[in-house]
């Protein structure tokens, strides 16, 4: 009979690489890189979410075809805290609903819920490229603002303040629509609350000149965030208790039926 030696561990060693499920910190930035590279690839993303916000600016600040106060200074201290606002909607709301949509719809949500990576790590990696694009914007927008003659004032906390409670309330709507509806549907939906926001949010011109009905579209989450940051970057103030309330409800609210609603099939 043929002898069997026994092994001891010394013997074996260590596996390399180990199995093991990755940290969670760890797998939180992988997700965020990948759903960063995701975004900068889709040239419909990076259309909504960077050029049409720079575009808009420059018009608007270049060509008087909307009249400005004077007593609200130069064109470009009106129009810039309106466009940071729209560049925020933009990526965290119709873009991020549109691409949480088609990812339900062709299985993606499926095969990586099926995967050692949480549902929560994933919706944490889809947020943290939106905070990542946000940076980009805001640098993009502020250097093509001072170029144009804007002069910011403020306090440079109150408006990251608004930008994150704007994000969150944003973030929300996109997944409370790309969890409870059909890709086609969401993309269709997310377009048209897009120009419905832009329109009636007081981004391009006072909410004032809406007459009796600008009461009501202040409570919109673009109003809020736009008339927000105009207080604080135009008119120096602290950032306004009541638009932080207005994006904190719209934050709280959409992010509970969102967590109630989202199906990942």
């Amino acid at each position: 009979m043929t002898r069997v030696t026994p092994v001891s561990a010394a013997d074996v060693g260590e596996f390399a690489p180990r199995p093991g499920r990755a940290p969670i910190a760890r797998m939180a930035l992988a997700q965020v890189w990948m759903e960063l590279k995701l975004m900068l690839r889709n040239g419909e993303q990076v259309l909504l979410s960077l050029i049409v916000p720079l575009g808009l600016l420059v018009v608007c600040t270049t060509i008087p075809f909307i009249s400005v106060d004077a007593a609200e200074g130069e064109r470009a201290d009106f129009f810039v805290p309106g466009i940071l606002a729209l560049a925020i909607m933009s990526t965290a709301f119709t873009g991020q609903a549109i691409a949480t949509g088609f990812d339900r719809q062709y299985g993606v949500l499926k095969r990586l819920g099926a995967t050692p990576l949480p549902r929560s790590v994933l919706l944490l990696g889809k947020t943290g490229a939106v905070l990542v694009v946000e940076l980009l914007q805001l640098v993009l927008l502020v250097t093509v603002g001072v170029a144009l003659g804007w002069n910011p004032e403020g306090d440079p906390f109150s408006v990251l303040l608004l930008l994150a409670f704007g994000t969150a309330a944003f973030c929300g709507l996109a997944f409370l629509l790309a969890g409870a509806l059909r890709a086609m549907t969401t993309l269709a939906l997310a377009n048209i609350l897009w120009f419905v926001l832009l329109v009636f949010g007081g981004i391009v011109y006072p909410l004032s000149e809406l007459g009796a009905a600008a009461g009501a579209f202040e409570l919109l989450p673009s109003a809020a965030l736009s008339t927000g940051l105009r207080e604080v970057l135009q008119h120096g103030h602290v950032a306004p208790f009541k638009d932080l309330i207005v994006l904190g409800l719209w934050a709280v609210v959409s992010l509970t039926a969102a967590a109630a609603t989202f199906r990942w099939e």
